[in-house]
């Protein structure tokens, strides 16, 4: 009986340590079919580091796409994307990743991309603004349904939608409008957060 009792004791062990293994060799893994990180691009964050998406691999993503010098929609996105960040526990923060992707690469160097998250009081490691080239822009937006046409030389008409992607980069949740209840959107990101180790 002691001897069964061992055996049940050491393969519970032994699982626990397989399955935390597993959490941890989360980048490891194949990516899926319905992943972000199957997109090969190029993006330059506002630190003027070049990342791949698959490098936020392992964390909740919430993203929207921005552009810096827009003085309607955007500012409204920000505070939305603030307040989310706001409401999500603190022992999940540092699984979640709240990205900003730039439609408009052109004005949106890294250095005003860094302004942008100093002006905003978006600097913690938990905030990454990024921007690649027209093409690419292009590629991810559609990926997010996310709709844009440049209307003047400085102003563009956008899609207003938060996406939120688990931590293999599939979507999970989107949200769109203006300054709407954005309940679903966190109890979505605490939901999902909750799986990462």
């Amino acid at each position: 009986m002691k001897k069964i009792i061992l055996l049940v004791i050491a393969s519970i062990f032994i699982l626990g340590c397989n399955s935390k293994e597993e959490k941890q060799n989360i980048k490891d893994k194949p990516i899926t079919d319905l992943s972000i990180y199957n997109l090969p691009e190029k993006w330059t964050n506002q630190d003027g580091k070049d990342i791949e998406l698959k490098d936020l691999r392992g964390k909740v993503l919430v993203m929207v796409m921005i552009y810096t010098s827009c003085k309607s929609a955007c500012p409204r996105l920000v505070a939305d994307m603030r307040n989310i960040e706001s409401k999500i526990p603190e022992e999940y923060k540092d699984k979640v990743q709240m990205v900003l992707v730039s439609i408009d690469p052109t004005v949106d160097t890294p250095e005003r991309l860094k302004d942008f998250s100093i002006e905003n009081k978006m600097t913690g490691n938990q905030w990454v603004f990024l921007r690649s080239n027209e093409e690419n822009t292009r590629e991810f937006a559609a990926v997010l349904a996310v709709n844009y046409k440049k209307i003047s030389p400085i102003d563009f008409s956008h899609s207003n939608i938060i996406s939120v992607f688990n931590a293999e980069g599939e979507l999970a949740f989107q949200q769109e409008g203006l300054g709407v209840s954005y309940d679903k959107t966190v109890s979505k990101i605490k939901e999902e957060a909750e799986k990462v180790e």
